[in-house]
């Protein structure tokens, strides 16, 4: 009798041990949750046809936000290349989110990479105030990540540097989360 009940408090002990004592750690997302979240500047931004825009008025809408300069060479074409197929591969839920190129110096943007930028939010922000905004990670430079806006206007998730189309499928994954997560209180549009 003794040994059918060690054999059925086992599993219980077992669970507690490991959940009390062992406490195994396991990231349950590719991207770094940033603590604390920082919101969006009170800053004037200028949109690509030279109107002035303020950084608040992107609330609303969960932005999936590069940075780079004018020239964008090819790194800066991937991550626009991997924001617009990230957004496009949330399907249904596409509409909840914006991606936003913020261009960091007055370099004009080339004229062929217009075309790829048709449903992109393109702002012209100094470096300096991104700098006092978004981060990078250590050792790393602020065009090497691609950055996650919630609805409310707070930085909360940095994705690593590198982000290629092999851990795009993991970004991908987080992006599902967090819509889905969020679906009773955000809605799509502004």
């Amino acid at each position: 009798m003794l040994l059918v009940w060690l054999i059925c408090a086992a599993p219980v002990v077992a669970s507690y041990l490991t959940f009390y004592v062992i406490r195994p750690q396991s990231r349950a997302s590719f991207g770094e949750l940033i603590e604390p979240q920082r919101p969006l500047p009170e800053l004037a931004a200028r949109a690509m046809d030279g109107r002035p825009v303020q950084m608040p008025s992107l609330k609303g809408q969960w932005l999936l936000i590069s940075v780079a300069n004018g020239e964008c060479n090819s790194a800066c074409q991937q991550h626009l290349y991997l924001q617009r197929q990230l957004r496009e591969s949330l399907g249904k839920e596409k509409d909840r989110l914006d991606w936003v190129w913020l261009v960091a110096d007055d370099t004009p943007v080339p004229p062929a990479l217009q075309p790829a930028l048709a449903g992109a939010t393109v702002l012209v922000v100094p470096r300096a105030a991104l700098g006092r905004w978004l981060s990078p990670d250590a050792g790393h430079e602020l065009q090497e990540h691609l950055f996650v806006v919630d609805p409310m206007g707070n930085w909360m998730m940095r994705f690593p540097a590198g982000l290629d189309l092999q851990s795009a499928a993991k970004a991908k994954r987080d992006l599902d989360r967090l819509l889905r997560a969020s679906v009773s209180w955000d809605q799509p549009g502004r």
